[in-house]
């Protein structure tokens, strides 16, 4: 299995990007797909979610209508849209996913916690200028 992120960049306030990550080795339709930030010194945050088996999506209070995830099934390949850009958004941003089927279980509704995902992205570096 592996999430390949791309599309982290240095970007103005205000600025717009589109992460994506690209998966191998597993089924879209059957994960649960996060992106995750953290800065340094501190604790990863999740912040869109989306379950492709039952549709759902979670969003951060501190991101909602400025994310938006989604997918292109065909291409294996969940994204997340980021726009009006705020310094504090600057982060390495992470493409984590979990399988529904057993994850559902200890996990019945959106958000995840970052120890609950079981496959992770190396990671792309989001940085906003002010």
């Amino acid at each position: 299995v592996q999430l390949v992120e791309s599309g982290g960049g240095l970007v103005q306030t205000g600025g717009s990007l589109r992460l994506s990550c690209v998966l191998s080795g597993l089924f879209l339709d059957d994960y649960v797909i996060g992106w995750f930030r953290q800065v340094p010194g501190t604790e990863r945050e999740g912040v869109p979610f989306m379950s492709s088996p039952d549709g759902s999506t979670y969003y951060a209070p501190s991101v909602k209508g400025r994310f938006t995830i989604s997918s292109d099934n065909a291409k294996k390949t969940p994204y997340s849209q980021i726009n009006r850009l705020k310094p504090e958004d600057t982060a390495v941003y992470y493409c984590a996913a979990l399988l529904f089927w057993t994850g559902s279980y200890r996990y019945p509704s959106l958000p995840v916690p970052p120890e609950g995902m079981d496959h992770w992205g190396k990671g792309t570096l989001v940085t906003v200028s002010s």
